[in-house]
């Protein structure tokens, strides 16, 4: 009914709790981004090795797998505002590290891979505990348009922070990180003032056990529709991904500078923010499986292309493309599982979820580094651009029930 659009937009927006964590979305992911660019640029130009864009992907990860079952319980357990709050100071702690060793001049590679470690640390705690805390700022009939509005201020920070990352860059690395750790700070303002809707349920205090720590999988595993679409973002951008491989294509294969990979970084996002502004005004509607998976089939195609590409003009083409598609199914996969999640569970569930998409992002970054070092660059993405697809087919038949999901709803009660 077109009566309910527009009313049910303008509450979204006037929220001032969600206004302030989309603020605070969008600051830390600038923080974030402009310390990839900063990081790749750095350690690439230090050892001209593509494993090590590998190995800067891996050590960012192995703190979201050990501490996977850690973070579900205590988001689940205990306040999850300051727990973001608390793992965000952690990031700034890192980007100052960063900056104080490039200023002194003792920031090694390998000192660059112990504080991105601490990095993946703080993110460990700091992403499944934002996710599950925004469904408690909305109500469940706004929570699409509130994912969508979310993804959005991601997208938006993809798009700022690589590109002033790569200018900054010029001035020295250290006026990237020392920008980064104050960014973060801030992050960590915005979030103390945010206020949780009063009827939500205050989170149960449940003693940790083993059967209340595991019980994220447990859920996951006892939801097929769930676990598909966890598992198909998994595989579609553990293959698929080649955003690692940026430094070695900017620099060796379409010849530009730290401006450049800048906006190779931002392409992606101004596929994807166009696509979530238009989701957060107008909700997917019908066959939203089978949306989702044609999206996915969309990122692989443009992994292809991209690989193939030597031009830096059809490179962008490609990589807002793939942003694009990307975005559809982050936001029916992110509002699906959401929806089907208790508030109790949505901590550990969530905490499970980010390690599948850290296993995609970070992981893959690895995957990527290791096969670039063993085919070439250009094979390497090819490779995982031709994956995702076999990925998707796979999927179809394995996971009917999510191809023939049909829309997104909160379950009936």
């Amino acid at each position: 009914m077109p009566s309910t659009t527009v009313p049910e937009s303008q509450l979204l927006i006037r929220h001032p709790s969600f206004r302030l964590f989309w603020l605070a979305s969008v600051v830390s992911t600038i923080a974030l981004q402009m310390q990839i660019v900063a990081v790749g640029w750095q350690v690439y130009q230090m050892t001209l090795s593509p494993f090590d864009l590998g190995i800067v992907g891996l050590v960012q990860f192995i703190p979201s797998l050990f501490l996977v079952f850690v973070v579900g319980h205590v988001a689940d357990r205990y306040n999850r505002r300051q727990v973001a709050r608390l793992s965000v100071l952690v990031e700034a702690l890192a980007a100052g590290l960063l900056a104080a060793g490039s200023i002194g001049g003792w920031l090694s590679k390998d000192v660059i891979f112990a504080v991105v470690f601490i990095i993946g640390a703080g993110r460990a705690f700091s992403k499944p505990t934002m996710s599950a805390l925004l469904p408690t700022l909305v109500s469940p009939q706004l929570l699409a348009r509130a994912v969508a509005g979310s993804a959005s201020a991601t997208q938006v920070a993809i798009i700022v922070g690589p590109a002033v990352g790569g200018f900054l860059y010029v001035a020295g690395p250290a006026a990237v990180y020392s920008t980064s750790c104050v960014l973060f700070l801030l992050c960590s303002v915005l979030l103390s003032l945010i206020k949780i809707k009063p009827n939500v349920v205050a989170v149960k205090r449940e003693n940790a056990t083993l059967k209340s720590v595991f019980a994220g999988i447990a859920y996951i595993r006892s939801k097929p529709a769930i676990f598909g679409a966890i598992s198909l973002d998994l595989f579609a951008v553990l293959l698929g991904g080649a955003t690692a491989l940026l430094p070695v294509y900017a620099h060796d294969i379409l010849h530009t500078n730290s401006v450049g990979l800048g906006l190779l970084r931002s392409a992606p996002a101004v596929g994807a923010l166009s696509v979530a502004l238009f989701l957060a005004r107008n909700p997917l509607k019908g066959r939203i499986g089978r949306t989702m998976f044609i999206a996915v089939a969309i990122f692989g195609l443009a992994t292809i292309v991209f690989g193939l590409s030597h031009y830096f003009l059809l490179s962008l083409v490609a990589l807002a493309v793939l942003g694009a598609s990307d975005m559809i199914s982050v936001v029916v996969r992110s509002t699906f599982v959401q929806l089907e999640t208790p508030d109790e569970m949505r901590g550990r569930v969530s905490a499970v979820n980010s390690v599948f998409i850290g296993t995609s992002n970070q992981l893959g970054e690895f995957e990527s580094g290791l096969t670039a070092a063993w085919f070439g660059t250009v094979p390497a993405v090819m490779i995982g651009g031709i994956g995702t697809l076999i990925v998707v087919a796979l999927w179809i038949r394995l996971f009917p029930q999510l191809y023939r999901v049909d829309r997104l709803a909160p379950p009936a009660k």
